[in-house]
């Protein structure tokens, strides 16, 4: 039997994050996060592309259109959406991770999602670095496993 699994190594490898500027309290601290793991992993900050977008419903355009550029082994989406009182919340996160499910599979490089649906602000920043971890770091760091899964599949 053959196995393949991606390695969590970024050494000379490039990558972008899109990151909403919407409910910039927790997107700053996941972008800190995705950097974070990204560095600790061998990729050099000269190597990381950010790119900012108002909110999550413009994260699948963007995305789609940085992974088409060239030079880049992975793209990170970062974004977080907080139910409110209308059923806004419902069409915003489900057409922006459809939107981003589509591009990850037409792209030629990984795409992860990297996205908070909660329906509190303190779900969302105890996901972006306090009791349940940081999501922008695990999507850093599904990243960098894909990315390498992918050159071994070219």
């Amino acid at each position: 039997m053959n196995e393949f699994k991606g390695d969590l190594v970024g050494t000379g490898k490039r990558f972008a994050i899109v990151v909403t500027r919407f409910n910039s309290l927790v997107t700053e601290q996941l972008v800190a996060g995705a950097i974070d793991c990204l560095v600790r992993h061998g990729v050099q900050s000269d190597d990381i592309d950010l790119f900012r977008v108002p909110g999550a419903w413009e994260l699948p355009a963007a995305v789609s259109r940085v992974a088409g550029r060239e030079g880049y082994d992975g793209v990170i989406a970062l974004g977080c959406v907080i139910r409110g009182g209308t059923p806004h919340f419902e069409y915003v996160a489900g057409e922006t991770t459809r939107g981003l499910g589509m591009v990850a599979r037409q792209a030629t490089i990984p795409v992860t999602l990297g996205v908070l649906t909660t329906d509190t602000v303190d779900q969302a920043l105890e996901r972006a670095g306090t009791k349940a971890g940081n999501k922008g770091w695990d999507a850093a760091l599904s990243v960098l496993e894909m990315a390498d899964l992918f050159r071994q599949l070219e």
